[in-house]
């Protein structure tokens, strides 16, 4: 594999055919910039076309698995089209390699997960998740549509009611309510995380790797069949970041205070 293509990342061979995907960025909480996000959409084509693998395990290096999207990103989306585009691009991108990855993804879900870093995380597989892991899908929280995987992933997951609940309000959930309304796989203490998500792999990598493949193509068909929810709750958080509602959260948080959302203040029709 060509690691220099794949900037914020780390890819290790464990042996036993399995990969480990280290997203590594630990002095930001593995946030994501334009470089690592774009690299979160290619890499899975590599582990897919490289021979020594046949399964992946994706975590994040040192006490977080993903902060999400670099505020810096997030704010140049809200200025610029051509930022924006190219986030819009990549972002579908990630979501289309992960499920369209002929060999199983496990995620070990260390810490915080959000944003782009939580589509990671729930879009593979076998989510793997730690009883101290805390998930939000925080689109909301900054004035934009629930896109990226949310819309498409987690009313098939967790049903309707679940998901309006938890993307509407942008609350952080804990490992262990995440694993019992059916969003991640497994929970575990926090120190077996990787470990855990390790043996699962191993597990797999030992399986008929056609039979891993078909399956998964299968199952994946449900999600590929409403890839107009994908496209829709994608274009509209895109054009959530051109409104005044994402320019005030944006704000918030870089200035580290609750936003004040110009559409809360007044009448506003869809």
């Amino acid at each position: 594999m060509d690691q220099s293509s794949l900037p914020g990342l780390v890819i290790s061979d464990l042996g036993n055919g399995i990969a480990l995907v280290a997203l590594d960025r630990p002095e930001v909480l593995n946030a994501a910039d334009v470089e690592m996000h774009r690299a979160l959409s290619a890499v899975w084509g590599q582990i897919d076309a490289d021979p020594a693998f046949r399964v992946a395990v994706v975590t994040g290096s040192g006490r977080a698995f993903s902060a999400g999207g670099e505020l810096t990103m997030l704010d140049e989306m809200a200025r610029d089209h051509d930022a924006l585009l190219t986030q819009w691009r990549d972002a579908g991108r990630i979501v289309d390699a992960m499920l369209s990855c002929s060999k199983p993804i496990v995620s070990a879900v260390n810490g915080v997960a959000v944003g782009a870093g939580l589509a990671v995380a729930l879009v593979a597989d076998i989510s793997v998740v730690g009883r101290g892991a805390k998930l939000s899908d925080g689109h909301a929280r900054i004035g934009v549509a629930a896109g990226d995987h949310a819309a498409l992933l987690w009313p098939w997951l967790c049903g309707p009611a679940k998901s309006k609940l938890h993307l509407l309000l942008g609350d952080f959930l804990s490992g262990e309510e995440a694993e019992r309304i059916g969003l991640a796989s497994i929970c575990v203490d926090d120190d077996v995380v990787l470990e855990t998500a390790i043996e699962l792999a191993g597990r797999l990598a030992t399986r008929s790797a056609s039979a891993l493949a078909f399956t998964k193509r299968a199952i994946n068909g449900h999600l590929l069949s409403s890839a107009s929810v994908m496209g829709e709750s994608l274009a509209l958080e895109m054009l959530g970041f051109t409104g005044p509602d994402a320019r005030e959260g944006i704000d918030a948080l870089l200035e580290k205070r609750l936003p004040h959302f110009p559409s809360a203040a007044g009448e506003w029709r869809d």
